[in-house]
């Protein structure tokens, strides 16, 4: 269990990692990025679930929530004070909700919901649907208040549909928790440290026994830390013991681990108050942001920094003063035997970096242009480019700017050279999108950019690949929402963010009905500018495009807005393509009634049909082609004659023709 962010475990809606190094997802270092197999949305984050059930151990009360849980419908709601790992209890029932077998996990949905930022789409559960609502983060009675009666709504919602919600509340506003709420609630107690720090060690296939964790040290750390911190604490093992400079036994790497967490602050603070030289500490900090790179890459990364902040340059030649390993030795910084830089105490730059963020902060935007050039240097690998990002997005993050993040995201999108995502904006936006505290933020910043305004292509594709990424797998339909705003606009990103669009909608029922509904509506609503949302829904509903087995309602809804129009170029390998499915597959030729029904017995769109299977009928003389042609007809034919009747029964009313339409 944990309650950091996802750069751990404690908030998985995107690949997760234990250790203090980082696994970033993300698309994009090639010209055919949105070529590449996707995962879908749901398996991504049922992966992230299972990783954390691995290493789960279940609080005080846990077996009380999940029995309340079961019976569909049920709102289960956690109290529990902060670091006793209450977000990952509540993944954990609604994961272990559907492992019981309550829920389908192909088709019942798996979602956060927005505790504070309102969602662009209503909730809309069905049976089996699983739901976390997170309030832990809201401090605010006013916010907290607004967001309890949004809850409100969420729980009729729920109740009514035979789902269930899992809600986490907030643990220093229990004063203004609503009355009603008290039913429902199920006050969690905390973990046992030892029980957590071992399993995480057993996952990592630790060779200790438990007499290696009898420690009076350890031990008030297991008896006082959040659960975030042992899980740290248990990835600093396995760093010491992967990095293979800390010993060969698991006491000198769990001794190594101890000290990172309880000793580097004041290690760092003690060096800064020594260290007075700007290019002193400019090394130190160029070192704690570019750590493992090569020395000269590090070299320059350091000049760099002390040009953006406008140190003056020494006078003297370079030759005549201290030489650069000469100050790296001075320092505490190691050159290894492969030219790479890094500090000689275990997760010693973690601490430096936190060191100048919280105490410089007149330098933060300094410190933003400075990764904004120095995050492009010439010799550092893709992977380097990425650490640096998430080393300074962490810090940004952590002193509350998530604007300087999503200031360099559009810094590197806009300057992207090729048809490619720029790998550095990706993760910069995606480490953003999986926090904790500011997701919501980023995912408003998207749709505020997506719905105003011109965008470069290269922001655009960065937008478009993080919405499939990391919004599509925690609230698919907010990824579905923005990537329409942006598979609308013009251009070859826009290309890109409409294939996009349409296979992500594919792949999953509710979105494929959801983006269906969302269409129609908007050619209804804005007619004159109705042709970019009439050939994305003609692009939806071809047989291609559709869920299998076909949804034939949505489909109906959605014939009958395209063959509302006058005829089109658009019909054509619309109508061709489902005839082309039905003499292939009898179970396709539902098609057949299903569009001639979607006319609504408009003569116009009627003839339209006919001559389009006639010319269809005429390329071929294959019997199953002719078969389903004639098929066609006689449904046309059925609809004509159904329309007659109809007009001779109305009297003598206006007849509807292609031209008065």
């Amino acid at each position: 269990m944990t309650a950091q962010d996802r750069v751990t475990v404690n908030d998985p809606r995107g690949p997760v990692n234990n250790g203090v190094g980082h696994q970033y997802v993300f698309c994009g270092v090639g010209v055919n990025w949105m070529s590449g197999k996707r995962v879908e949305a749901l398996r991504i984050a049922r992966e992230d679930r299972e990783y954390l059930a691995d290493r789960f151990v279940p609080p005080v009360s846990f077996r009380v929530a999940a029995d309340r849980l079961e019976k569909p419908g049920s709102v289960v709601l956690l109290d529990a004070p902060p670091g006793s790992g209450r977000r990952a209890a509540a993944i954990m029932l609604l994961h272990r909700l559907g492992e019981d077998g309550n829920a389908d996990e192909e088709d019942a949905r798996f979602e956060e919901l927005p505790a504070t930022d309102k969602g662009e789409i209503p909730l809309a559960p069905r049976e089996g649907d699983r739901f976390l609502l997170d309030l832990s983060g809201i401090a605010d009675e006013e916010k907290y208040a607004e967001a309890q009666r949004r809850l409100a709504v969420y729980r009729s919602q729920i109740q009514e549909a035979g789902a269930h919600m899992v809600v986490v509340l907030s643990s220093g506003l229990e004063h203004a928790h609503a009355p009603d709420l008290a039913p429902h609630t199920v006050t969690l107690g905390r973990p046992r440290g030892i029980a957590v720090v071992t399993r995480y060690l057993r996952m990592d296939r630790m060779p200790f026994r438990p007499a290696d964790l009898v420690n009076p040290d350890l031990q008030r750390l297991l008896d006082r830390s959040p659960m975030w911190e042992l899980a740290r604490l248990a990835g600093l093992v396995r760093a010491a013991r992967d990095s293979r400079r800390y010993g060969a036994d698991f006491a000198g790497w769990l001794d190594q681990a101890m000290h990172a967490v309880t000793d580097r602050a004041g290690e760092v603070s003690r060096q800064m108050t020594a260290v007075r030289s700007a290019p002193d500490r400019a090394l130190l900090l160029a070192t704690a942001v570019f750590e493992e790179a090569r020395a000269d890459t590090v070299y320059e990364a350091w000049h760099g920094l002390m040009k953006t902040v406008r140190h003056a340059e020494e006078e003297t030649t370079e030759l005549a003063r201290t030489d650069f390993g000469e100050r790296l030795a001075t320092l505490g910084i190691e050159r290894g035997p492969d030219g790479r830089l890094r500090f000689d105490r275990l997760a010693y730059a973690d601490a430096v970096r936190t060191y100048f963020w919280a105490n410089f902060p007149g330098v933060r935007d300094d410190l933003k242009d400075w990764i904004g050039q120095a995050a492009g240097l010439r010799d550092l690998t893709i992977d380097d480019r990425v650490n640096v990002v998430v080393r300074f997005g962490e810090r940004s993050l952590a002193v509350g700017r998530p604007d300087h993040l999503f200031d360099l995201v559009a810094h590197w999108a806009d300057r992207a050279t090729r048809a490619s995502c720029d790998p550095r904006a990706l993760a910069a936006l995606e480490l953003g999108l999986s926090h904790e505290r500011f997701g919501g933020w980023f995912r408003n910043r998207i749709y505020r950019c997506v719905t105003s305004g011109p965008l470069s292509d290269g922001l655009a594709r960065v937008l478009t690949a993080a919405c499939l990424q990391s919004v599509g797998a925690t609230h698919p339909e907010q990824a579905l929402v923005r990537l329409h705003y942006l598979a609308v606009r013009k251009g070859a990103a826009a290309d890109e963010a409409r294939e996009a669009l349409l296979d992500f909608a594919g792949r999953d029922r509710p979105l494929y009905r959801l983006l269906i509904d969302r269409l129609r509506e908007r050619t209804r609503r804005e007619p004159h500018r109705a042709e970019p949302q009439l050939r994305l829904l003609t692009e939806l509903l071809r047989y291609d495009r559709a869920p299998d087995p076909p949804p034939w309602p949505d489909l109906f809804l959605g014939w009958g807005t395209v063959f509302s129009q006058p005829p089109t170029e658009l019909w054509n390998p619309l109508v061709s393509g489902w005839l082309n499915a039905a003499a292939s597959d009898r179970t396709r030729e539902m098609a057949l009634d299903v569009m001639v029904r979607a006319t609504r017995g408009n003569a116009a769109a009627l003839h339209r049909l006919y001559a389009l299977a006639c010319g269809w009928a005429g390329r071929s003389r294959h019997p199953s082609q002719a078969a389903v042609a004639a098929l066609f007809w006689h449904h046309i034919d059925h609809a004509q004659d159904a329309r007659t009747e109809t007009t001779e029964h109305a009297g003598a009313g206006p007849r509807i023709t292609e031209e008065t339409r």
